[in-house]
């Protein structure tokens, strides 16, 4: 076991791994409710374009405190340098019992059922092909980081091949007939954002790898603007696409719309074309999450005898080892219990994830005002705009915070969903007797 991570990882690895993670099925999925929610393509386009906006400006403000505290563990150590200890233990173990694991969890259901639509395994078909999903790629990111990055770069530049084809197939279907423009024509452009938002979510895993970049402080802002900036142009560039094989209102209608523009240009075998491309999306948004995710758990293990074993690094791969085998068979838990309690267990995982989330998010933007406060040190980065842009990014965090619990409460969801983010706070909550025996300790 070695003492602490090695720094394998460049700019252009970083960059990889913030797309793969940002990049995963809320391009095949949101577009249809923001388009039923938006007056007019520009609208439409424009909140694809806010959404980019907005993320970075957070991504700015991860990059002063990557800047300011280059250490692995991204938030953990945020949150520990602001808040102290207890606050910082709080959400490790919410990330590893909720947040990531539960996300994780989710982007598995997505990948389980759309490769179902390929060959199925029986009846519990997308719940096997989730659990495989995460076994695998937690026994390959246990080999090894470079196996797991040279992994996401064969499988995300395959997912950019993908969208960029189906870009291009929307583009070269424009000249067919379009749905009627029901649906499409005002709404609700908050709840739109909610979706565009959500599609870009992800970005922040970024933070989890400053430990192991090369040059750390200066790199990170390329890692986090550079993950933005690509992520932005090809959602520009695949809404392009829908709407000219659609338009707004065929958006709109589409139950699947990545499916419904490929199988207008190459027919039915487009639309498998477009399950494997989600199924490559997927298991590219899971393996960026387990490949990040587990060094939470790494940072947690080194500062607490109870957890000591987590903060074992694996000198033969450089992984955190111990930890990445945790945060598979807690996936792999939350992943059978949704399928044996749930009709839908990717709706399931975002409701039990969502409030978690968002609340220790909103406290990693407090944090930056903090470290402002305290006037501790000069980082080599900082924030242009100062207060106003991590204003809007602690404003957007307020804002999905608030929308995920409206949403998960909403009657008309039934009263699953508001059992389900119960169920995330209460284990969330159960962190906090839990560190104060782990300090004893």
């Amino acid at each position: 076991m070695s003492a602490a991570p090695r720094t394998l990882l460049s700019v252009p690895d970083g960059v990889f791994l913030t797309v793969g993670m940002v990049i995963g099925v809320g391009i095949f999925k949101a577009p249809s409710i923001v388009a039923g929610n938006t007056a007019g393509s520009a609208e439409f386009l424009g909140a694809w374009l806010l959404g980019g906006l907005i993320s970075l400006c957070g991504a700015l403000v991860y990059a002063e405190l990557s800047a300011r505290h280059p250490e692995t563990g991204g938030e953990y150590a945020f949150l520990h340098h602001a808040f102290g200890r207890g606050a910082a233990f709080l959400f490790a173990w919410s990330r590893m019992t909720v947040i990531q694991t539960g996300a994780i969890a989710a982007v598995a259901f997505v990948f389980g059922e759309y490769a179902s639509e390929i060959y199925r395994l029986g009846a519990h078909s997308t719940a096997l092909y989730a659990g495989a999903s995460v076994a695998a790629l937690t026994l390959l990111n246990y080999a090894g980081t470079i196996e797991s990055k040279t992994l996401q770069k064969v499988m995300e530049t395959g997912l950019i091949a993908g969208l960029l084809g189906l870009a291009a197939a929307g583009l070269a279907a424009g000249g067919a007939p379009r749905t009627a423009a029901q649906g499409a024509g005002g709404g609700d452009f908050l709840f739109a954002m909610m979706f565009v938002l959500f599609t870009f979510g992800g970005w922040n895993e970024a933070a989890y790898l400053a430990g192991e970049v090369r040059e750390p402080r200066r790199n990170m802002l390329r890692i986090l603007v550079a993950g933005i900036v690509a992520v932005t142009l090809l959602y520009l560039l695949v809404n392009i696409g829908y709407l000219a094989a659609l338009g707004q209102g065929g958006i709109a209608a589409s139950k699947a719309v990545g499916a419904d523009v490929m199988r207008l240009a190459a027919g039915e075998t487009g639309a498998v074309a477009l399950s494997l491309i989600v199924c490559v999306s997927a298991l590219t948004t899971i393996n960026a999450a387990v490949f990040t995710g587990a060094r939470t758990n790494f940072a947690m293990g080194r500062d607490y005898p109870m957890f000591a074993g987590l903060g074992r690094w694996r000198e033969r791969g450089s992984t955190p080892a111990n930890a990445l085998l945790l945060q598979g068979a807690v996936t792999l838990v939350l992943i059978f219990a949704a399928a044996a309690t749930t009709r839908d267990g990717f709706d399931a995982m975002v409701a039990y994830t969502a409030p978690v989330f968002w609340t220790f998010f909103l406290l990693t933007g407090i944090a930056l005002f903090v470290f402002r406060a305290k006037a501790r040190g000069q980082p080599v980065f900082r924030v242009p705009l100062y207060p106003f842009v991590p204003l809007v990014f602690c404003a957007m965090c307020c804002f999905m915070l608030w929308k995920a619990v409206d949403y998960v409460f909403n009657p008309q969801y039934g009263p699953k969903f508001g059992n389900l983010v119960l169920a995330g706070l209460v284990v969330m909550v159960v962190g906090i007797p839990l560190y104060w025996l782990a300090r004893r300790r």
